[in-house]
């Protein structure tokens, strides 16, 4: 289904798994559970990544809007 707005494409991704990258360089990875209109996010299952490896397991976070430079599916 194609999205016309982009909110449309984030809860098309509601549920599924998402990188999440910040403006500092950080990637977040997990499933994506919630969101508001200022793009904060909530992810569950949540790891931070490193060259592509797990750094860390988080669990669930919250991610302000305004850090964000991206969300993708995984």
């Amino acid at each position: 289904m194609e999205s016309d707005r982009p909110l449309d494409a984030l809860n098309a991704a509601r549920g599924k798994r998402v990188i999440v990258e910040l403006k500092n360089g950080k990637q977040f990875v997990g499933k994506l559970k919630a969101f508001d209109i200022h793009i904060n996010t909530v992810l569950e299952e949540a790891e931070e990544r490193e060259n592509n490896a797990v750094k860390r397991k988080i669990g669930k976070i919250f991610i302000r809007g305004d850090t964000i430079i991206f969300i993708s599916p995984e």
